[in-house]
């Protein structure tokens, strides 16, 4: 019993520190696009917390700190489409990788970052659309996060393959 209250207090600890890392990582390189988005690690670090937490507690942390990031940045208007689309990315993220995980680790991280970036993509597009009642300047927002995509998708990919995987990190796998 006890053991099972430590594990559970360890992983709602590091998913908050994941929340707030996805937060600032958001938030501490911006690089604006016409768009009216900006270029971010923010995506790198919802893909590190789903495969690092799982799929409830890694998505809480990517959408929950993505939000917290536009609302803290002034994008207010964005917080419930980001903490969706952030939270099916994490989904995603996870699903794809722990489906393909038994094929090889690092063809199934590549397949579910790309598939988790096309979540982003398309989820975002389909918001803007909505949100600007047009099409086409919902398809002016597709350039942009396509290559916030490839960004997010390498960095996650990268650091993980690199550095995480090897550090006696407590995940959700």
């Amino acid at each position: 019993m006890k053991t099972k209250f430590h594990e559970k207090l360890r992983l709602l600890t590091f998913t908050g520190v994941l929340t707030a890392l996805t937060a600032a990582a958001t938030m501490l390189i911006r690089i604006p696009t016409p768009t009216k988005g900006y270029l971010n690690l923010g995506d790198t670090l919802v893909n590190l917390s789903a495969w690092l937490l799982g799929p409830v507690y890694g998505a809480a942390a990517g959408g929950i700190g993505s939000a917290l990031a536009d609302l803290l940045s002034g994008y207010a208007v964005y917080c419930p489409a980001t903490l969706v689309i952030k939270c099916l990315m994490g989904l995603a993220a996870w699903g794809v990788w722990h489906l393909l995980a038994k094929r090889g680790n690092i063809k199934a991280r590549i397949t579910a970052a790309i598939v988790s970036e096309l979540v982003m993509i398309v989820g975002y597009a389909v918001f803007e659309g909505f949100l600007y009642g047009s099409a086409a300047q919902a398809l002016l927002s597709v350039s942009g996060n396509l290559v916030q995509g490839i960004f997010g998708a390498s960095c996650s990919v990268l650091l993980y393959e690199t550095l995480l995987r090897h550090l006696p990190i407590p995940t959700k796998r």
